[in-house]
């Protein structure tokens, strides 16, 4: 925790009380020389050091009650406000044990140092009760301790604010993706493959492809690259690098730690593929491998990667107990969803006939030319 400055504020209070405790000690007609200086000094002292109280609160209650008591042996009848300040302030930092301790050891110390000077238990009972009131310091500990969770619930308000923006943020930006989704991924599909499928109409003919249905072309092909790009950012809320198909082998491992008996398989050409589809084909096997591990009962499970020319395609299957038809796709589901239909891809997730779960994916892996 970082180390708090003493401020004007603290110089204040410690000055006050520094000099009420003088007042006090110099309406009594204490001698100016000797031993009368000691106790002066002590006064003064226990006051002093209050500035210290938010920086070392423990050793500031220490050092209070120590000069209470010292001032009190010399003869100095004088209340010990400096030590309830100093049970404010440790009890305020969270150091209750500490300042009950402390509160006990100082009221049997006066006792004590009232006993020795008069000899008489009631007499002295009645001196250290006029030094430091019980009551005095069940209020000076109650209002530490209101304080401190005031303290608290302000800070967890605060924490709770920053969390309930941080979600209404999250929320609009799926929003946000789910409206590009919606409104833009189609027309743009739509595009891209009239302006493919024309160019590739005339190439068979035998015809010269216009300039500017090429332009049209590769103009759908990049807005669908950065659309894909897009929504992948807008939903992705993962603050660590994104994870690509070089990590399934990890998640196959981490699966097969939990006791389940993974196997995985990789057919066909392994080359690279664009971010986005590496990243979907992660989260797919990931949300399918998490799924089999916490709800399917499965005892083994297998992983096949499928590299294609013009696509990738993801298969996850287990033993377990499957899935009714009529279940509701859940987060999970629905979010792989969104992933494969924003690649424009297919994804199949049912039960299987034999028993277990399904999970089929294909995404398409554009070539330029």
């Amino acid at each position: 925790m970082a180390r708090r400055r003493i401020t004007l504020g603290d110089w204040v209070i410690a000055a006050a009380v520094a000099m009420a405790q003088l007042a006090a000690a110099l309406s009594d007609g204490h001698p100016g020389s000797g031993v009368g200086l000691l106790g002066y000094a002590a006064v003064v002292a226990s006051g002093l050091v209050l500035v210290l109280r938010r920086r070392a609160p423990v050793l500031v209650l220490v050092l209070c009650g120590a000069c209470g008591l010292a001032f009190q042996a010399l003869g100095f009848d004088v209340a010990v406000v400096a030590f309830l300040v100093a049970v404010y302030a440790a009890v305020r930092e969270g150091h209750r044990l500490v300042t009950v301790i402390a509160a006990v050891v100082m009221q049997s110390g006066l006792f004590l140092v009232a006993y020795a000077a008069t000899g008489d238990v009631g007499a002295a009972s009645e001196q250290a009760r006029g030094a430091l009131e019980i009551a005095w310091l069940i209020a000076a500990g109650a209002a530490g301790e209101a304080l401190r969770q005031a303290e608290q619930r302000a800070d967890e308000a605060e924490r709770t604010r920053e969390a309930a923006a941080q979600r209404r943020a999250d929320d609009e930006r799926l929003h946000i993706a789910r409206e590009l989704h919606d409104s833009l991924t189609h027309q743009i599909s739509v595009i891209k493959v009239q302006s493919e499928a024309a160019v590739h109409v005339a190439q068979r003919r035998g015809e010269e492809v216009p300039e500017s249905l090429l332009a049209i072309r590769e103009a759908g092909r990049e807005a669908a690259r950065e659309l894909r790009a897009t929504l992948t950012a807008l939903r992705d809320d993962d603050p660590n690098p994104p994870r690509g198909l070089e990590d399934v082998r990890d998640l196959v491992g981490s699966a097969g730690s939990t006791g389940l008996d993974v196997t995985l398989t990789v057919d066909g050409q392994p080359g690279a593929v664009p971010v986005a589809v590496g990243r979907t084909a992660y989260r797919i096997v990931q949300e399918a491998l998490t799924n089999v591990t916490r709800h399917a009962a499965a005892t083994t499970a297998s992983v096949h990667i499928d590299h294609r020319p013009d696509s990738l395609g993801i298969r996850v299957e287990d033993d377990g107990i499957g899935a009714p038809a009529t279940t509701v796709p859940g987060i999970g589901l629905l979010g792989m969803r969104e992933r494969v239909s924003a690649l424009g891809g297919q994804l199949r997730a049912q039960p299987r006939e034999e028993g277990g779960f399904l999970v089929e994916a294909r995404l398409p892996v554009e070539r330029t030319s």
